[in-house]
């Protein structure tokens, strides 16, 4: 039924499905007080898992297939390149490896919001993804949206739960993690459209997407996922869940 939608349609309900995805799991941070620290690392490695997998499957493979190596590789770069710039420029804090960013606005912005400005960087590009792969083929843009969309709730959740614990407060959290989906949903139309009209350059946009969620997987969530040697076990766990759910989805879908 879903393939039957226009492109901007089938977008729309992609990015409305992604963002409520990370809207609940926000707010479960209402009912879950507390969650133990192998919990919150589980979710954040079986992210990291569809993550990986999803940007080859979904999006660099395909891509190659349908623009050629040289569009992909260069795609690759330059979404390196963009999420780099943010990571760099862009006032944001995270929850091991403290802030990244000017070092002037450090003092400017409460840490809720430094949480949640990293935690919107990781979001960008999985909404970029789903666009881009929706802007390829509405098949491949479902699988996408669900894969995003299953791992978006317990990353919501992960970094909700601390948030909630630096303000003492489940109100603001819970906003900033809605926002957070907004600006994915956001992205996933702007994808979709970007690529559907300018079709040529959809190579390039399949490596920008793939390449900026390898970024955010190997330079943020594994070190911040490996960083507790005793829970090493519990994370390569949550990972292989997420690589193989992803796996799944694909091979039973595609």
């Amino acid at each position: 039924m879903l393939q039957d939608l226009s492109g901007l349609s089938l977008a729309i309900v992609g990015g409305l499905f992604v963002a409520l995805m990370t809207s609940l799991g926000s707010l479960l941070a209402v009912f879950v007080k507390r969650v133990p620290s192998w919990g919150i690392n589980f979710s954040l490695a079986f992210a990291a898992g569809i993550m990986l997998v999803a940007s080859f499957t979904s999006l660099i493979l395909p891509g190659i297939e349908h623009g050629g190596f040289v569009q992909v590789s260069i795609g690759i770069l330059l979404g390196i390149i963009l999420v780099y710039a943010l990571d760099r420029y862009l006032p944001h804090e995270h929850l091991t490896k403290g802030y990244e960013g000017p070092a002037r606005l450090r003092e400017k912005l409460r840490r809720a919001w430094l949480l949640a400005i990293a935690m919107i960087i990781h979001n960008l590009p999985e909404g970029l993804a789903v666009g881009t792969s929706i802007a390829f083929s509405s098949k491949d843009g479902i699988i996408t949206a669900l894969a995003i969309g299953i791992q978006d709730f317990p990353e919501g959740t992960a970094v909700s739960l601390p948030l909630a614990a630096v303000e003492g407060k489940l109100l603001r959290p819970i906003t900033l993690g809605i926002i957070s989906g907004i600006a994915e949903m956001v992205m996933v139309i702007l994808g979709y459209s970007l690529f559907s009209v300018f079709s040529g350059l959809l190579g390039y946009g399949m490596g920008i997407a793939g390449g900026a969620m390898l970024y955010v997987t190997i330079k943020e969530l594994i070190p911040e996922i490996y960083r507790e040697e005793t829970e090493e076990t519990i994370v390569t766990l949550g990972f292989l869940t997420g690589f193989y759910v992803m796996l799944f989805l694909d091979s039973t879908l595609g």
